[in-house]
């Protein structure tokens, strides 16, 4: 892990230099961005959320990222070596808010549990791919591309490694960026936290070593139906010599509990980032096996009595058997029912225990893709994490010493879970 990090970080020194910093002079800059192009909701909040974000990158030493690859779009001379500084760009952000993460590095004052800079500076690198005028054609399916390049590289997509052979559990978690920031311009995500904690992590269990690799996903809709989430998990549920031994989504939830969903719910309601609406049925994807009857719920395979009763702290964990299910044989939608016995027979999925929203389908997705290839066998569910408390109520202060402790003390929880969950499984032969 450490290794893939150092060669990253020469390569993306190497293409900083490629660039030439003092080959783009502040009007050079200047003329390579046109302001004029449309943003999205979620990318507009940088400049509606000021001071908060700024703030954030500037205290933890990220705006270097942001500023490094805009100059090295303006220094590029033709669409194959701006594509290269992208991917760099993208495994650059990533590798580097896993290393500040797990203390490898130290990059400015802020706390490592926070999960805040990686997301404002990839909204400041989406930004600037957007608003780049090169000196050369490109089409918009060819932005869209590399828009996407950037988006999978800089959420640790593109960098999931796992080693070949048998003896190692191989582990696959993935956690959300902040979410609902239209309301709140200072929102962590611990599950994001957690992922970034967790990324290459090592763990010996009672029966051998364990890997873990994490990937963090966009709270937008649009992303999940173009398949982010199969795209993730997809390649490494499939049998393989990288195939997974057990895999787990990771967002925010209640207060002050940790609940492992016995059930997600083929369908989607809900506001992302982007303030985009749906209220359907969680829609199928071209690019991965579906199976071939859609099941309505999924149920989860983690071994969650191990995990429930590894005394991980401080938070109480439970499995969450709650469902909202439209009943048959009338499925009013106006007359759905909520309960804790899971599925009835012949019901169609309003909500899983985690309700309808990112969440749930990320835990749909990802287990839908998983029986699509036909791995019944590896454990698969979800886990909501303590949602974030003691947002301090200047709005102008980001952080406080009760905010890092609860955050921690969260992060560290979740952690824990997922190693006791790599411990109580066991390992292929």
């Amino acid at each position: 892990m450490l290794v893939r990090y150092m060669v990253v970080s020469i390569l993306c020194t190497l293409a900083f230099v490629l660039g030439g910093e003092e080959m783009v002079s502040a009007d050079s800059m200047e003329d390579c961005f046109n302001k004029g192009v449309t943003l999205t909701s979620e990318e507009e909040r940088i400049e509606e959320g000021e001071p908060i974000p700024q703030k954030i990158m500037e205290k933890a030493d990220f705006a270097q990222f942001a500023d490094q690859f805009k100059r090295n779009l303006c220094g590029a001379d033709n669409i194959r070596q701006a594509e290269k500084f992208i991917t760099l760009g993208g495994e650059q952000l990533w590798n580097k808010a896993v290393e500040h993460a797990q203390g490898e590095v130290d990059f400015g004052e802020l706390d490592r549990y926070d999960d805040r800079p990686l997301y404002w500076t990839r909204l400041h690198m989406t930004r600037a791919l957007k608003q780049w005028k090169p000196g050369f054609d490109i089409s918009t399916e060819r932005r869209e591309e590399l828009l996407k390049k950037l988006e999978y590289t800089s959420r640790g997509i593109t960098s999931i490694d796992f080693p070949n052979g048998n003896g190692i559990k191989r582990i696959l978690v993935s956690g959300f960026d902040p979410y609902r920031l239209e309301e709140e311009f200072r929102r962590t995500n611990p599950s994001g936290a957690a992922a970034l904690q967790m990324d290459g992590k090592k763990v010996m269990t009672k029966d051998g070593l364990a890997i873990i690799q994490a990937a963090n996903f966009a709270v937008r809709w649009e992303d999940f139906e173009e398949g982010i989430v199969e795209d993730t998990f997809g390649p490494y549920v499939k049998e393989t010599k990288e195939q997974v031994d057990l895999m787990m989504t990771i967002s925010q939830g209640g207060p002050r509990v940790m609940a492992i969903e016995g059930y997600a719910g083929r369908w989607q309601s809900g506001v992302d980032n982007q303030l985009e609406n749906r209220s359907n049925v969680i829609p199928t994807t071209k690019k991965w096996p579906m199976p071939e009857d859609l099941p309505e719920f999924i149920e989860t395979t983690l071994p969650y009595e191990e995990m429930a009763s590894a005394k991980t702290g401080p938070w109480p964990v439970e499995r969450n058997n709650e469902v909202c299910e439209w009943q048959a044989p009338e499925y009013e939608r106006d007359d759905f029912i909520c309960h804790e016995g899971g599925p009835t027979e012949g019901s169609k999925a309003r909500a899983g225990g985690g309700g309808s929203y990112l969440s749930n389908e990320s835990q749909y997705r990802s287990n839908r893709v998983r029986l699509g290839v036909g791995s019944y066998d590896i454990p698969g569910g979800h886990l909501h994490v303590a949602a974030q408390e003691h947002y301090p109520e200047d709005s102008q202060v980001y952080i406080t010493e009760d905010f890092m402790k609860f955050r921690k003390a969260t992060v560290d929880q979740t952690v824990n879970l997922v190693e006791a969950a790599a411990g109580a499984i066991s390992r292929k032969k």
